[in-house]
């Protein structure tokens, strides 16, 4: 079997385990697949361009940058789900993301504000929520999650804020991952009158746990580009 058919064929048989626990939950939720494409080549991602997929997702903004400019004449989708240091802010916004999803602290917000503003453009970004409570891990608390996304809309009018995103424990735990997903889940659910639309949690190891607690965008590598 060549490349191409490889990565179409794991496509295909992810988005049957996706749909088969989708269905357990929901009849009507859309679930968005964001191919994370960090440790992948150019070939791979057009392969599975070519096996029609259009999101991917890069954790560094160096990667993001060669990429998207390598391959500009694709229609693809590009997701930063990485940490961003505030001295690549001026490189991130040159790029022109659909979205950040890493979105992990109050300064980042206002760095990003005074950025977009001077150049008079708009971003859109999910808030991310350190779930796991883990010191090796980024983003906002869970108990000030809340109040933190509510803050960030009204003192940051050109980041559009869209969701929340989290990455669980990191463990073979199932009760603990469970854990994670549904404090994020909770506090997704208090933000929807606030304009929440995306919850972004699930990755290979543990999507389905993210499906059956509500997650309406995965972030999924290895289970795609496997060889």
């Amino acid at each position: 079997m060549d490349r191409q058919s490889q990565l179409k064929n794991n496509l295909r048989i992810l988005i049957e385990e996706i749909e088969k626990e989708r269905l357990k939950y929901s009849s009507h939720q859309i679930i968005n697949l964001i191919a994370v494409s960090k440790y992948v080549s150019m070939d791979d991602i057009k392969a599975l361009y070519c096996a029609g997929h259009r999101a991917f997702g890069e954790n560094k903004i160096q990667s993001l940058k060669e990429k998207s400019s390598t391959l500009e004449n694709l229609p693809l989708q590009w997701h930063m789900i990485g940490s961003i240091q505030k001295n690549k802010i001026n490189q991130l916004i040159s790029i022109k993301p659909y979205m950040v999803q890493s979105l992990d602290s109050i300064e980042l917000a206002k760095e990003l504000q005074a950025r977009l503003e001077k150049q008079n453009t708009k971003l859109k970004c999910l808030l991310q929520v350190n779930s796991s409570n883990e010191s090796t891990k980024s983003g906002f608390s869970i108990d000030e999650a809340v109040e933190s996304y509510k803050k960030i809309l009204q003192i940051t009018p050109n980041i559009k804020l869209e969701g929340i995103m989290t990455i669980a424990a990191n463990t073979d735990d199932k009760k603990i991952i469970e854990s994670c997903f549904k404090k994020t889940k909770d506090i997704f659910d208090k933000l929807q009158d606030s304009g929440a639309k995306i919850l972004s949690c699930g990755m290979s190891n543990d999507y389905k746990i993210a499906i059956a607690n509500g997650a309406n965008m995965l972030r999924i590598g290895s289970s795609i580009f496997k060889k």
